[in-house]
This record gives C-alpha cells, sequence and structure tokens, in this order.
C-alpha cells in the first residue's frame, strides 16, 4: 500500500518537481521512497531522504545507490516516483519502483494482490523466477505472462503504472471497484502528470485550482462525487474503477482527447446466476466471504478492524476472529471504534456486544465538537475534494486511534450495503420490483411490513414508489413538496457554475426499478466511489492501509445474481448475510435493524451545541464561494435550526465546500 507518482514530458523533467509530487503524499508511505528517470543512457534508479540505508547497501537492477538531488538534473522525458508503505516482504528488496524481466518492464505501484502468493506458485510452474517476497513482483511477471489481460487474474486493489521498455508503452490500470485512486493532469506545458492524489499536482508549475462547475453542482445540491472520471478540479481526471489505458511514450498525445486518456473498460460486473434456495444461497455467502477475509488478513504487519457495532464491521470482525482462533492469534485482533456522547448517535453497546463474544483489544474514540473545526482544515486538505458530511470526521478519528496504536492494516466494512440492500433508498427498488411482476398482495405486505418496521408514513412509501416512474420534472415537483433535493434549489446560483441543473442520479443512476439495478448503479457509479475515495484518504493520512473483504469480485458477482428477496423481505435487509453469518455474529447484532455507522451527533451540534459557530462557518462558505451560494443558503440553516425543515447534510456539503476553497486557493470561472 503506497503512493505513486509520475511525469511524462516532451521536455526534459525536473528532479524538483518529481521530488516535490512525490513528497506531498509522504503520508501514503514513509517507509520508504524511490524514483526512476528513463534517460537516453538507460534507467536511473534513486532513492531518498526516507529510504532506508540498508536499501543503498544491497544490489539488484531496481534498487538505487544515490538519492535523488534538488539541485541536480538528469535529462530524460519519462520519471516514475514512489512512496511506500511497508506491508508485504518488508525487506528493501519490496522497493519501488520495480523492474522485471532484465530491464524491460518498470511499475510504480498502490495496492495490494491479495491472491499473490498462488499466482506466484502458477506463474513459478511457467518458469519464472522472483526476487522478492512481494506481490509487485508478481504483477510485472503476469503482466510479461499474460498481457493485460493478467487484471482479470488478480484479486485485490491496485492503480498503477507500468512501463515496458521495449514497446514504448506505458499502462494505467485501476482495480475493479476502484478501491484504490488514480489521477491525471495535463500541465499547461504539455506534460501529463499522474498520481494516487490530486494534490500532487499543486506543486507543479503552471497549476492552476479551478472549479468544476457542473461537478461542484453535483456535490452542492445533490451530495454526489466520483460518479464520473472529471473531478471538482477542472481539467483533473480520474482513471474510472475497472478501467485501463495504453498509451505510447513517443506519441502520447495522440492517446489523449480533451486532456482524458482514451481509457477502455477492462471489467465489467456481471451477476452470476444462482437457483439455488435461500439457505444453499446463505451457505455459499458464508463460505465466500470467509474466504474474502481470509485472503485480506494476510500481511507481515498487525492487522486491525474498523468496528462501528454494526452488521458488516461486526461480520469482519467475527470471521477474522474465527480466523485467527484457528491459527492461534486471536490475541493480536484490535478493533477501533468511534462512539458518541448523545445516546441517539451511540453504538457503543452494540460494539462491546462483539467486543465480549471476541474478546478483542478494543479501542475507543469520542470525536469531539470542540476538535472538528480545528481539524477540517487538514482534513479537507487530506480528502483532496469537499466531503458530504462529519461522518468522515468520525473515521478520521477511527484510523488515527489506530495509528497511534501502531496497527498499519485495518479492515473495513464497506461495499456490503451496495451489493446487498442495505440502504432504506433499496425499499422503493423492492416494492416496485413486485409490482412490475404483478405480485400485488405481496406488495401490499411488503409495504406494511417497511411502514412498521421503520415507521415509513404511507405518503413517503407511495411518493418513492411512484417517483421512479414519473418523469424528471415531475420527480422534480414531487422532491421539492417532500422536502428533498431538487434540481434548481434557491440558495444556489447554478449559472455562476455554468452548471446544467439536472438530477445526476437519473443520468448516472441509470434504471431504479429493481434492487438488482440500484446495486449496481450504487457499486459502479453513484454511491461505492464516494466512500471508497473517503476511505482511501482517511487511512492513508494516518499511514494506514484499508481493506474491504466485501468487495472481493467473486462475492460481490455471486450477491449480485441473488434474487432480491433474498436481501430484502419482510421489511428486514440483508437477509442472505443475515442467515449465513448464524452462529458466527451474536444474535443481537445479527438481527438488529437499525444503521447507523461511524456517525457524529451533527444535528445535535448544529441545533442545539453549537448554532452560533455553524453559522459563522456557513457565512464563510458563502463569502468564499465567490457568488455560487447565494445569501439565501442562511435561511437553510436557520429552518434547520428552528425545526422548521427536517435535519439534513447539505449544511455541512456548503461549510466544506467553502473550506475546499480555502485550502486548494480555488478560482471561480
Amino acid at each position: 500500500m503506497c503512493g505513486i507518482a509520475g511525469i511524462l514530458s516532451q521536455v526534459p523533467v525536473a528532479n524538483a518537481v518529481l521530488l516535490s509530487m512525490n513528497n506531498t503524499i509522504r503520508h501514503r508511505g514513509p517507509d520508504d521512497e524511490g524514483y526512476v528517470l528513463f534517460s537516453q543512457t538507460g534507467p536511473v534508479c534513486l532513492g531518498g531522504e526516507d529510504s532506508p540505508e540498508n536499501l543503498f547497501e544491497t544490489h539488484s537492477d531496481y534498487l538505487p545507490l544515490a538519492l535523488l538531488r534538488n539541485d541536480e538534473t538528469i535529462t530524460c522525458h519519462l520519471a516514475f516516483g514512489h512512496r511506500r508503505l511497508s506491508v508485504v516482504d518488508l525487506s528493501v528488496l519490496g522497493h519501488q519502483p520495480m523492474s522485471y524481466a532484465n530491464g524491460r518492464y518498470w511499475i510504480t505501484y498502490n495496492g495490494e494482490i491479495y491472491n499473490h502468493l498462488e499466482l506466484r506458485i502458477e506463474l513459478e510452474a511457467a518458469g519464472y523466477a522472483f526476487v522478492s517476497h512481494s506481490d509487485t513482483e508478481v504483477i510485472l511477471a503476469a503482466y510479461d505472462y499474460w498481457g493485460e489481460g493478467c487484471l482479470s487474474r488478480f484479486n485485490g486493489m491496485w492503480a498503477f503504472a507500468l512501463y515496458d521498455t521495449k514497446a514504448g508503452s506505458l499502462f494505467f490500470a485501476r482495480d475493479r471497484f476502484g478501491v484504490k485512486p488514480l489521477y491525471y493532469w495535463v500541465a499547461p506545458d504539455g506534460a501529463l502528470c499522474f498520481g494516487s492524489e490530486i494534490k500532487q499536482f499543486t506543486v507543479v508549475p503552471g497549476w492552476r485550482a479551478q472549479v468544476n462547475g457542473q461537478r461542484a453542482y453535483d456535490f452542492l445540491v445533490w451530495g454526489l462525487t466520483d460518479h464520473t472520471e472529471e473531478t471538482l478540479f477542472k481539467n483533473v481526471y480520474q482513471l474510472r474503477p475497472g478501467h485501463s489505458a495504453t498509451i505510447d511514450v513517443q506519441s502520447w498525445r495522440g492517446h489523449m482527447a480533451n486532456g482524458r486518456l482514451q481509457a477502455k473498460r477492462w471489467y465489467e460486473l456481471t451477476a452470476q446466476s444462482f437457483s439455488g434456495t435461500f439457505i444453499e444461497a446463505a451457505t455459499q455467502f458464508r463460505d465466500k466471504f470467509v474466504e474474502s477475509v481470509k485472503l485480506r488478513l494476510r500481511a507481515d504487519v498487525p492487522v486491525g478492524s474498523c468496528l462501528s457495532g454494526g452488521l458488516d464491521s461486526s461480520s469482519i470482525v467475527c470471521v477474522a476472529n474465527q480466523l485467527l482462533r484457528e491459527q492461534d492469534a486471536h490475541s493480536l485482533q484490535s478493533t477501533f471504534s468511534a462512539c458518541a456522547d448523545v445516546a441517539k448517535f451511540d453504538e457503543r453497546s452494540w460494539i462491546d456486544e462483539v467486543v465480549r463474544k471476541t474478546n478483542v483489544d478494543a479501542h475507543y474514540v469520542y470525536p469531539s465538537l470542540q476538535r472538528l473545526f480545528a481539524e477540517s482544515p487538514l482534513i479537507a486538505w487530506h480528502q483532496d475534494e469537499p466531503y458530504a458530511s462529519t461522518s468522515i470526521y468520525a473515521q478520521w478519528n477511527v484510523f488515527r486511534l489506530a495509528a497511534e496504536n501502531d496497527v498499519k492494516v485495518m479492515l473495513d466494512g464497506q461495499g456490503a450495503d451496495e451489493q446487498l440492500a442495505g440502504y432504506n433508498a433499496y425499499f422503493a427498488p423492492r416494492l416496485v420490483g413486485l409490482l412490475l411482476k404483478g405480485k400485488c398482495i405481496a406488495f401490499w405486505q411488503e409495504m406494511q411490513m417497511i411502514r412498521h418496521m421503520h415507521r415509513y408514513s404511507m405518503l413517503k412509501l407511495i411518493a418513492s414508489v411512484a417517483g421512479i416512474f414519473l418523469p424528471q420534472s415531475l420527480q422534480n415537483f414531487v422532491r421539492r413538496a417532500t422536502g428533498r433535493a431538487y434540481a434548481a434549489p434557491e440558495w444556489l446560483n447554478a449559472t455562476a457554475l455554468g452548471a446544467d441543473p439536472a438530477n445526476p442520479f437519473i443520468k448516472f443512476g441509470g434504471s431504479t426499478n429493481s434492487i438488482k439495478s440500484l446495486s449496481i448503479a450504487q457499486l459502479t457509479t453513484t454511491n461505492l466511489q464516494m466512500l471508497l475515495h473517503w476511505e482511501d484518504r482517511n487511512s492513508m493520512a494516518n499511514s494506514i492501509e484499508s481493506r474491504v473483504p466485501f468487495l472481493d469480485y467473486r462475492l460481490v458477482e455471486f450477491v449480485l445474481g441473488l434474487p432480491d428477496e433474498y436481501k430484502l423481505s419482510s421489511g428486514i435487509t440483508k437477509q442472505v448475510q443475515r442467515a449465513g453469518m448464524s452462529g458466527i455474529l451474536p444474535d443481537m447484532i445479527r438481527d438488529r435493524r437499525d444503521k447507523l455507522g461511524f456517525v457524529t451527533p451533527e444535528e445535535i451540534w448544529v441545533k442545539e451545541l453549537a448554532p452560533d459557530l455553524f453559522r459563522a462557518k456557513l457565512d464563510h462558505a458563502i463569502k468564499r464561494s465567490g457568488g455560487i451560494l447565494k445569501p439565501s443558503a442562511r435561511d437553510e440553516l436557520e429552518a434547520i435550526i428552528s425545526g422548521q425543515r427536517p435535519f439534513n447534510f447539505g449544511i455541512w456539503r456548503m461549510i466544506s465546500f467553502g473550506e475546499w476553497m480555502d485550502q486548494f486557493s480555488m478560482e471561480c470561472n
């Protein structure tokens, strides 16, 4: 788990720029740093101030003999940088950038290939030899053997750039679900810069931080980011999940269109067909989930877990505990949890139930209002883009707590809700699916169970079902009438953004008339990528690798192919997971119906404890936005404080937007 940097340029690459790009993400890999500059006489391997001393005493084709210095220039047109967080093969042989096949292939890579041991055996049988025990070297050998087809053989998370010196090609690839990031930007001098975080480009000469109006609109109004290859920074792009791109280093401009790589999709999320019983589905779910957790426990450093007390994180902790007991290593298991002083938002009792069952070494943190605004500028800088709620602050505290306890790898539950119908948003597709199948009695029974179990009003349920069938213009009217986000709110100047005021969920979310179709949308476009973005930045800001067992592609494809009623029925979500975890999870957790996660008592902070502080922060955001946020945005806050309008996270989005503009000195068109 690491951070990457690179520059491909028609003019010589400046050492100082590459060094600055790499140092900007030191938090992603404080254990080692490396560089390779491809000069006319061959690759030049160099280290950095954070490189271990014995690195320069060990000899290998890709290990450096000296430091990269600001005051020296090595003429080259392609250069890689790397920051290492040592997790697998802690020796210097895991150093990057790494080469293979007598220097033909070079890679700078961020991620983990969990099945690298199995792939290594297969490649050794085919005649390949290895000098390290790293998964990085396995990627290089796999690329030599299978070409771009190697991606489909990897089970893991990754973002990398791989240079084939013989073919003169540069290959970029990102994992199936986008767990690891890869950004790129073309500088004014024509250089193609790429890296793990957007902030790396801020140190490149000619950088201007300009607001991408359409994506800013999507965030402020709809709370949506990371749903396209664009970012909130104009002209900064990301390689989409499950995509790759190949360019010729001599004629790479021909592989670009309007500043964008001509990427291709290498992975298409496809549901596995399933025709078995519910019990058979639950058994297979358990087996696949246990295998996924087992793979993600592979590391040469301590592995901990996030524990919110919910179904997902508790499943991970309990399965990991079972696996570690089989290895007589359960005493090493640690969990980290965010709690709250306000009972309504506190999950300590649920967390303690899991702790009692597993006897893990549990750690707790209580995110405070007092520290929120003191730390939010730093979080804004690490996140690269504004974020949706203070729950990200709670997660920040959890990863910091883990780092303070010397845990380097964490397991977390992202991706479960999107495939297992864990959100309330799945109620309407479930009901619509029954209607479309003509199951009117089942439709009525399901509606009554949802009303009873989740305290939904009949009007709200009918409106959510009807909204799926209504044209966009009427959907907007219904959303406004029911107090939800709508296309053109009075507090936003969409003209100043140059944005089309339309619901992006309609354009990018696809059909939502079934649980399966909504799952595909959330997994690939409208939800998961945001969560993974926040997860990556919060964990890596604290030099921690976060692993997400629910996103093993074999598990996702299996769950996606199950009937809707195996996931949601009788008002109960995640049915197949609950059944599959029988005997593993405490029944109190397995039967839990509510859902919180790592939340903060943001509503109480805004309405009761610090309304004046939120007023001041919002006023600053309005002023800093350059006319994007109208003064009437203050009315939105006042209506929430007075109780005239239900609490929502829109106010925090405005505040976060203002802090983001401050941190990156954003310009508006």
